[in-house]
């Protein structure tokens, strides 16, 4: 199975992360200072993976391109594929038939994050060749998620979002196919809410006594289409950094993992990891706390921030108490008057700007 083809699903909206992503693709929004999507391609090379297909929208597609390129920068060759409307998970696989051929390939959500790759799930996939292979965690709310029922490794039946729940056995966004997927998505109606779902089209293949097999995921897996998603993935992935000091600290102590990158500089200021701090960012007479990422060129002066996101170019300065779970558009400035201290928690959308009184 040599010729296996990378598919990277990069549509929807991200209504949940809204005012950010009115002006951004949501799998562009970073995590620790890189895009969520760049996590998925790196993924995927890294799995042997090199010849990818990302699916985009209208809406974000041209910013995911520009975002992105030709893929040399991730070792790969990358093509864009044009999806008109969210129509499914199966739609987009329909879409992405003259590129994927009759390759088997591997099918990725864009917005999803796994602490430890694909490379095991791609292995299994090369040895045993099935129709198809599924990814599956174990969930505390299986009622929000598709759920599996099987039988050893295999797979007997998928339930969408089930009332009752016959398992915590939830479908995380990495799929394998064989081409015969083609097949199940032409042969499939669409759902309730007009979409042609994916875990029908296994659901035919299953129904043909075809061979879905299943690979569970011990590590840890972010869908990050929402607020505290993006938050608790930014901290997941900080836990694995290592420390590195490139930029200028002056007067300043940084304890534990921390990354401060060349052209930062620290001010008589504190920053406590895992935390990063991105390129020409100027912390000043400020705090910042654990499971913080400032992106490049972010000034944080005389104000106090902790497990939050700080996008490119934005700016906290005078805040009268500690800024907390929060993720700050691009060119954000958020500034305070005079007041009583109150906790702030926010999601605020590019190029706003913001005084509490």
């Amino acid at each position: 199975m040599e010729n296996l083809k990378g598919l990277i699903l990069s549509g929807g909206e991200g209504t949940r992360l809204r005012p950010i992503t009115h002006t951004s693709a949501k799998q562009l929004v970073p995590v620790a200072n890189k895009p969520v999507l760049f996590y998925g391609i790196e993924a995927l090379v890294e799995a042997g993976v090199k010849e990818i297909g990302i699916v985009i929208a209208p809406e974000t597609g041209g910013e995911i391109a520009e975002a992105v390129g030709d893929g040399a920068d991730f070792g790969a060759s990358i093509s864009y594929i044009h999806q008109e409307a969210p129509l499914g998970l199966a739609h987009a696989v329909l879409t992405a038939e003259e590129f994927l051929q009759d390759a088997p390939f591997v099918m990725y959500l864009g917005d999803n994050l796994l602490r430890d790759g694909i490379t095991d799930l791609v292995n299994a996939f090369r040895s045993s060749e099935p129709d198809a292979l599924i990814l599956l965690t174990r969930v505390p709310d299986p009622g929000n998620y598709g759920v599996a029922e099987l039988d050893g490794d295999r797979v007997v039946r998928l339930i969408e979002k089930p009332k009752d729940p016959p398992t915590d056995l939830a479908l995380v966004g990495v799929y394998m196919f064989a081409p015969l997927i083609f097949e199940a998505a032409k042969a499939i109606k669409p759902s309730g809410r007009g979409e042609l779902e994916i875990t029908d089209a296994i659901q035919w293949l299953i129904d043909g006594g075809k061979r879905v097999e299943s690979h569970t995921v011990t590590g840890w897996w972010k869908d990050t289409g929402q607020l505290d998603d993006m938050l608790e993935a930014n901290r997941l992935v900080l836990e694995d950094i290592q420390r590195r000091i490139d930029g200028e600290l002056v007067d300043s102590k940084v304890e534990g993992r921390v990354v401060v990158e060349a052209g930062a500089r620290l001010e008589r200021s504190v920053v406590r990891g895992p935390a990063i701090i991105g390129a020409n960012a100027r912390v000043t007479d400020a705090y910042v706390g654990p499971y913080t990422s400032i992106d490049a060129g972010v000034s944080v002066s005389r104000a106090e921030v902790e497990h939050s996101i700080l996008l490119a170019g934005s700016s906290v300065s005078d805040l009268g108490s500690r800024m907390e779970a929060s993720l700050l558009g691009r060119n954000v400035k958020l500034s305070r008057g005079d007041g009583l201290p109150k906790t702030l928690r926010m999601i605020v959308g590019d190029n706003a700007e913001i005084k509490i009184p």
